[in-house]
């Protein structure tokens, strides 16, 4: 099968990825994902109350990992303005959102990430989650200081790590990234974070290495903690699982590799209706770097807007008009409903 990068030199491209996924004939023994839920007497997707703002303040990191659904890396320039970040604390200030989830790329090589999260910890937004590679903290002086910075704001971290071992983690994430990994970890428990100190949780994510749902995860979580405390003295609070979703880098790798077509299979085989009341995107207001709102991270990459009238960009965001409103599914959302589920937060049932 010819590699998308093949069919367009821009492999970023989301035209590209979704006339793929969704091409009639090409793939005719795996269903849409509407059909499939017409098959269990479910109608259209619809959101709910929304409680996490998802935003994604820049696609620049450190690391270009394997399976990186973004496409980030260091030579990434894509990131939000500061007014674009203004119309973020105006949505945090109505009241309505409970998590501000802040993602990238790597979200604290932004110039304006400390700022952004020291206004959104002046509103009434319960809970910060900076999703961080760990690595970036060992990348520059500058950033040495950020366990410091997040303890002072109360901010949850949630860290990449997808093996307990060096081989796996180094294969998907770059040479050295474990033992990077490792002494960022333990820059953060220095602190307090996975200490079971009140208010300093660390999360540690977990992502499958190859073209393969993610175990149950309260039993990967004890494996996480075993081994991490035995061999290197790291503690940490909740394992999130997160099943690799054929969008970007990780699409790619299942074309080149010859996996594309039985990790769908697979996904399809393992979908659980049961996960569909807690899918992120019932509850979650995905914000790109310009602004504009999306069902999930997912859908941002593969440019596939939230479809409700008068509310394209957070700065028109409104809670009533987000209720109750159609989800934009495709072939890729096969990922979050296989087996206990997938979602930012971790498994979903």
């Amino acid at each position: 099968m010819k590699s998308l990068r093949a069919i367009n030199s821009k492999w970023s491209d989301p035209e590209v990825q979704v006339r793929f996924l969704e091409r009639e004939g090409a793939h005719e023994h795996i269903p849409f994902f509407h059909s499939k839920l017409q098959d269990h007497g479910i109608g259209l997707l619809k959101t709910d109350r929304p409680s996490i703002l998802q935003v994604n303040i820049g696609y620049q990191c450190n690391q270009t990992c394997k399976h990186c659904h973004v496409d980030a890396g260091p030579d990434r320039k894509e990131k939000m303005s500061e007014e674009i970040m203004e119309d973020c604390i105006r949505a945090l200030e109505t009241g309505c959102f409970e998590m501000l989830d802040i993602t990238g790329g790597a979200p604290e090589m932004h110039s304006g990430f400390r700022r952004f999260v020291a206004r959104a910890a002046s509103t009434p937004v319960a809970e910060i989650v900076v999703r961080s590679n760990l690595t970036i903290l060992m990348a520059n002086p500058v950033y040495a200081d950020l366990p410091e910075f997040f303890k002072m704001y109360g901010v949850r971290v949630c860290s990449s790590l997808p093996f307990y071992s060096s081989t796996k983690t180094d294969r998907q994430r770059g040479e050295g990234v474990f033992m990077k990994s490792i002494k960022a970890l333990k820059m953060l428990n220095a602190v307090g974070y996975g200490m079971g100190v009140d208010g300093l949780r660390l999360d540690l994510v977990y992502n499958p290495s190859g073209a393969f749902c993610a175990a149950p995860q309260d039993q990967l979580e004890k494996e996480f903690k075993s081994v991490l405390e035995k061999d290197y003295g790291i503690y940490f609070d909740r394992l999130l699982t997160i099943n690799n979703v054929p969008v970007s880098r990780f699409l790619d790798f299942l074309i080149e590799s010859g996996n594309f077509e039985d990790y769908l299979d697979k996904l399809v085989q393992n979908f659980n209706p049961a996960t569909l009341a807690g899918l992120m995107c019932r509850n979650t207001v995905s914000v790109d770097w310009q602004g504009r709102l999306f069902d999930c991270d997912f859908n941002q990459m593969l440019q596939l807007p939230k479809q409700v009238e008068g509310m394209d960009h957070i700065r028109n965001f409104s809670k009533e008009k987000f209720r109750d409103k159609k989800i934009i599914t495709g072939r890729h959302c096969f990922a979050c409903t296989a087996g206990l589920g997938s979602s930012c937060q971790g498994a979903v049932v």
